[in-house]
């Protein structure tokens, strides 16, 4: 998952060497916090938030046909 996060975040940005993706695992979830260059936060979350919610549809689909687990996106600040 932090490689299909990273290929879907890496065209959006201008500071791709900056991307930061943190898996946390606990229980039966799992957690990915996603840390961008603070220039490309904005590009990242979208107009009222469509692009983030589009990176999270994504991987909760590609998450659900490969683990039995709940998985989240954080984008950090």
């Amino acid at each position: 998952m932090k490689q299909l996060i990273e290929t879907i975040v890496t065209p959006l940005v201008d500071h791709p060497e900056s991307i930061e993706i943190q898996e946390q695992v606990s229980g039966n979830r799992v957690v990915y916090k996603l840390s961008v260059h603070p220039e490309d936060m904005g590009k990242v979350i979208g107009k009222q938030g469509r692009v983030a919610k589009a990176i999270r549809t994504i991987v909760y689909s590609a998450a659900s046909s490969h683990q039995s687990k709940r998985v989240f996106v954080d984008i950090l600040d």
